[in-house]
């Protein structure tokens, strides 16, 4: 099964993003666009592995969730990976970045035992909104960026687990399922 590991939003606040971002999904129809229920914090892609695994990912999880305090974070600004003249990626960010960064890192090391490959890349706390699907003109371009800088959608929402997630791919886009819910631990380190 395809498993990755996220932070996933209360459901009231995912849907008040999508409703905030309604105005990128009008101006970029070369976007794929995520729909509210599957906005969520990636925080390791850990790729196909076998069910058997799911009790032990759990476990290791459990043990880097534990410790690390709850989080209260609050989504940003709309940006684009790399940037908006050749988006690939839209997304919201994230305060708290360098508390997630942390929890992001020591998930990592968790599964590094498991032999899932180290990230390369530092982390940046986002959710993903959309992926281009093919190269935008810079018409396009100019028009995403132009909406993205009029959406705000500030909105405050509390990290209280860390979730292991099966991806299910399918016709109208990838169906998530939390596997295992592992929680903050309240005392911290």
């Amino acid at each position: 099964m395809r498993l990755f590991v996220a932070v996933n939003l209360p459901p009231a606040i995912r849907e008040r993003i999508y409703v905030d971002t309604a105005p990128l999904r009008a101006a970029a129809a070369a976007v794929r666009w995520v729909g509210a229920p599957s906005l969520h914090v990636t925080l390791k892609f850990l790729g196909h592995h076998d069910d058997a695994l799911v009790g032990e990912f759990g476990r290791a999880l459990a043990m880097a969730a534990a410790t690390h305090p709850p989080l209260e974070v609050r989504t940003t600004e709309v940006g684009a990976f790399p940037n908006f003249r050749r988006p690939r990626v839209v997304w919201v960010g994230m305060t708290g970045a360098d508390a997630l960064s942390a929890l992001a890192l020591d998930v990592d090391l968790a599964f590094a035992g498991f032999g899932v490959p180290r990230e390369t890349r530092p982390f940046r706390a986002h959710l993903t909104l959309g992926r281009v699907k093919d190269e935008m003109t810079p018409a396009q371009s100019t028009a995403l960026a132009t909406a993205a800088g009029a959406v705000r959608p500030a909105r405050a929402f509390s990290i209280r687990t860390v979730d292991l997630m099966r991806s299910e791919p399918g016709p109208g886009g990838s169906r998530y399922t939390v596997l295992t819910a592992a929680p903050l631990d309240a005392r911290g380190t």
